[in-house]
């Protein structure tokens, strides 16, 4: 299928029952700072600690229970593989999660706390996918694969869509984080539709670390990056971007932005000292865009997508 706004609205409709409805947040201070109307989505308080619980929950509860017999598999630095445990542990399904050795422990640990098994590899691409082919040939296992899956892109584009009915009047700019894209993408297809359909228009902007920035590269280039050595903070962010995401990106997103290692960390610690909220550093790469790309947004109305919360407490950045 080519993902719409319906796909996206049935997506929500699969899902309300089993994820939260996140407020959107604002401060007064924050907008003072950085000079434009912030509305914070706060997807760091979505179950499992961030906004991919809904394309998780998607995922699984669109399959059916022969499919989901001999259990589910996917790879994953943490908040995927931890959306797919918990999903795949409300229908009472198996679980297995690839993940770099690298991953922040807290994020193993909450893939294992909703009862996956966990399988470490060597933090490559490759070797998360060698990995998951491994354990698919021995188990005979469903992959949901992280990003190149429309019912995951489906479940994480009904953050923009239950964004926009909780504004009530459209905000000039949306912008998320990306890594692999799910977010961005199904923001852009929700919010282009949402808008067209209400004779407005809407800016979606991606925001990624400089450390990490295949997505910009290949929007700007118009040739997907497929590989690249990511170096950067935001362990959210470091997969590059799918091939369906490229895809819709290009065509639907107006631009990508990027932040550097610097101003991650302090948009960081801005948020959580100003709003006294929990965000990852993947989270806080849009914040830390928006400091940093001012004359973009400066006087606008922005929607800004907390992507998470899921946060090493014994290694933080400052």
């Amino acid at each position: 299928m080519s993902i719409n706004l319906s796909h996206i609205q049935d997506a929500y409709e699969r899902i309300k029952p089993q994820i939260h409805r996140t407020p959107i947040m604002r401060s007064r201070e924050i907008n003072s700072l950085l000079g434009c109307e912030l509305y914070f989505k706060a997807e760091n308080l979505q179950k499992v600690g961030a906004f991919k619980a809904r394309g998780g929950c998607n995922a699984v509860f669109s399959m059916d229970t022969e499919s989901l017999a001999k259990g589910v598999i996917t790879h994953s630095s943490g908040n995927h593989g931890a959306a797919l445990a918990w999903a795949a542990a409300l229908r009472g399904a198996n679980c297995t999660v690839v993940m770099p050795e690298n991953a922040p422990q807290v994020k193993k640990q909450a893939v294992r706390g909703y009862g996956a098994k966990v399988i470490e590899c060597i933090p490559t691409m490759a070797d998360r996918v060698a990995a998951v082919a491994e354990e698919i040939q021995a188990t005979g296992s469903t992959l949901v694969h992280p990003y190149d899956n429309e019912q995951i892109i489906a479940g994480q584009g009904t953050v923009a869509l239950e964004a926009l009915e909780q504004l009530g009047s459209f905000p000039d700019i949306i912008i998320t984080p990306v890594g692999s894209g799910g977010l961005l993408a199904g923001t852009a297809i929700a919010a282009h539709a949402i808008a067209q359909n209400s004779g407005k228009t809407i800016s979606v902007i991606g925001a990624e670390p400089r450390g990490a920035s295949d997505a910009w590269q290949g929007f700007t280039s118009g040739q997907r990056v497929e590989n690249q050595v990511p170096k950067t903070i935001a362990d959210g962010l470091r997969s590059t971007l799918g091939i369906s995401n490229f895809s819709i990106i290009t065509e639907q997103v107006n631009d990508i932005v990027l932040a550097s290692e610097q101003a991650i960390v302090e948009a960081m610690r801005l948020v959580w000292m100003r709003m006294k909220i929990v965000i990852e550093p993947s989270a806080a790469v849009a914040v830390a865009a928006v400091m940093e790309n001012r004359e973009i947004f400066s006087g606008k109305r922005v929607a800004i997508i907390l992507s998470g919360g899921n946060v090493d407490l014994d290694a933080l950045p400052w």
